[in-house]
């Protein structure tokens, strides 16, 4: 039985990257449209080119624009690949009725978010489908915890993994404490986090998530130093509301402390407007016709970006 992947898959995660940069001409939103990395979207772009043995576009920090050779290979090809989706979509629907248990692995913040209306919605639409959803802050393996699919930043997604984008996105900030910013000067500009504590956050390869920051529309991160390390939002709010540092969480997650005056945003000026979320399943794995379904009904859902 053949296996149905998405865009994602082999070569076509190249063609998809290099179109949607030709459509947006920006490196950064062509990731966000496309629920992933800056970097994973310029190593596929380069990839191709590689491949192509020529340059698809013209890069300066300032703007980007499609070469004359990267002009008429994207209008050739933009059509056909479109095509090939379509046809990959339709194929996926012949499967059999949506039915069973789909176990969703998903943030707390962001489980918030697909409650209403994509999960009202979807579980109305197909009522032989139960939706179980657990949840947690690190990265899971989705197939050693027992779970169909898991939903999480793009950034912190897997190469491994299929990546669906979701329509809406998670705001982020830099918070600390009155106490500890009455003792250390709120910092100006990112290169500032030298002088300061910072709450660093475990990420699954064993590194520290770089803080995130964007300037003139140019996204960039920073290394951030600090004598505490952990792997849950929650408790980086609790570490930052006792004066332990600056915390790196999600708006969501910060605003009733931020709202009682109990934290304070710093670098707010700095932040990225979005990061994107995505629902992510092995790419090894054919998904069942529930999972296939509720792609379905994330691709049809508005953007609430």
């Amino acid at each position: 039985m053949p296996k149905f992947r998405t865009i994602q898959s082999s070569g076509f995660t190249e063609l998809r990257a290099a179109i949607t940069v030709a459509e947006c001409l920006s490196f950064r939103a062509a990731a966000d449209a496309l629920g992933m990395s800056a970097t994973a979207l310029s190593s596929n772009v380069r990839m191709l080119e590689n491949r192509l043995g020529i340059r698809l576009f013209n890069r300066t920090t300032r703007s980007v624009s499609l070469t004359s050779a990267g002009e008429e290979f994207i209008r050739r090809v933009a059509p056909s690949l479109n095509e090939i989706e379509r046809a990959m979509d339709a194929a996926g629907s012949h499967g059999t009725t949506p039915s069973g248990t789909l176990r969703i692995n998903s943030s707390v913040t962001a489980a918030h978010e697909i409650l209403s209306p994509l999960l009202r919605d979807y579980l109305g639409k197909y009522p032989d489908v139960h939706v179980e959803v657990t949840t947690e802050t690190r990265l899971v393996d989705v197939v050693l915890e027992g779970c169909d699919v898991g939903i999480r930043l793009a950034e912190s997604i897997p190469a491994d993994m299929v990546a669906v984008p979701l329509p809406f996105n998670l705001d982020f900030c830099v918070v600390g404490s009155p106490e500890y910013l009455d003792s250390n000067p709120a910092p100006q500009k990112p290169a500032d986090l030298i002088d300061h504590a910072c709450i660093k956050a475990a990420i699954p390869n064993g590194s520290t998530y770089r803080w995130e920051f964007e300037e003139q529309g140019r996204a960039h991160a920073v290394e951030v130093h600090g004598s505490l390390t952990l792997d849950d939002q929650n408790l980086m709010l609790k570490a930052a509301l006792d004066g332990m540092g600056l915390a790196y969480i999600s708006k969501a997650v910060a605003r009733e402390a931020v709202d009682l005056g109990r934290l304070r945003y710093v670098l707010d000026d700095w932040m990225p407007k979005h990061s994107r979320l995505c629902l992510y399943y092995p790419r090894n794995r054919n998904p069942s016709a529930a999972l296939r379904a509720l792609i379905s009904q994330i691709r049809a859902e508005p953007d609430r970006s």
